[in-house]
């Protein structure tokens, strides 16, 4: 341990950090190759593991990605600022704009239906919901995608009784998405709640999303609720941790 008590960083975080500030300074640019494995043991004199590990790093940071046969480069994917709150508003979903779109500003997001259904809510969901056990709830299953990657999959859950007839059991739900065809049903979301936690993902998670390894997992479940207090939808969402920065701005209570 150095003299003064501080403790000594590892090879790894020391090879990472300088690889890092080399592509904060713009050194490395977007689509630029990176110093590989090889590269890495030779300047630093370190053994191939450590190289890895410290590659490891910034992968799992978004900061790079690996291309089969041809090295690691600086990634290209400009990240998503998801403004929870603003992204909400009645101007956004009220006048006929998809929430989604609106986090992706001048790049045009795609959005892969995965499927509509009836089945029976998690039970967790369906108390949330207000089903009674054995209750079908109306859910939909998407894959989001913004320059050609998978960055979030999202589950709705609705009960299938509110819904039934209308758009949101349709592929298309029209302009304005789900909240604006509950609004049309005199059930529009006022309120919002969103819980937020991180843990690495599953295998069909990762395999969706496209993942690196050791690349996280932020889960986003929202509830929406109407006037009355009645929760209307739950969104479970699995973001690809590297490819979102979550923004909330409110006044303090």
């Amino acid at each position: 341990m150095p003299r003064d008590g501080a403790v000594r960083q590892p090879k790894y975080q020391h090879i990472a950090a300088a690889l890092k500030a080399a592509i904060e300074s713009g050194e490395y640019g977007p689509g630029d190759r990176l110093p590989g494995e090889n590269d890495l043991m030779v300047t630093y004199g370190v053994a191939r593991m450590t190289a890895r590990q410290a590659l490891g790093v910034l992968r799992s940071e978004g900061l790079i990605e690996a291309r089969k046969g041809a090295g690691v480069f600086v990634r290209e994917f400009r990240l998503i600022r998801r403004r929870g709150i603003q992204r909400l508003g009645t101007d956004v979903w009220g006048g006929g704009r998809s929430i989604w779109a609106a986090d992706t500003e001048d790049r045009e997001p795609e959005v892969e239906l995965l499927g509509v259904t009836e089945e029976a809510a998690p039970e967790a969901v369906a108390g949330v919901l207000g089903l009674t056990e054995g209750t079908a709830a109306c859910v939909r299953r998407r894959r989001f995608l913004l320059d050609g990657k998978a960055v979030m999959l999202a589950t709705s859950y609705l009960d299938a009784d509110l819904v039934a007839g209308t758009p949101v059991t349709e592929p298309d739900t029209g302009p304005g998405g789900i909240y604006a065809r509950l609004a049309e049903l005199g059930v529009g979301p006022t309120r919002f709640r969103e819980e937020v936690r991180s843990r690495m993902p599953s295998p069909d998670e990762a395999a969706r999303l496209g993942l690196g390894a050791g690349t996280p997992v932020v889960l986003v479940c929202r509830t929406a609720f109407a006037a009355d207090g009645r929760v209307v939808e739950v969104n479970e969402m699995v973001l690809d941790a590297s490819a979102y920065v979550l923004e909330y701005e409110f006044d303090a209570p």
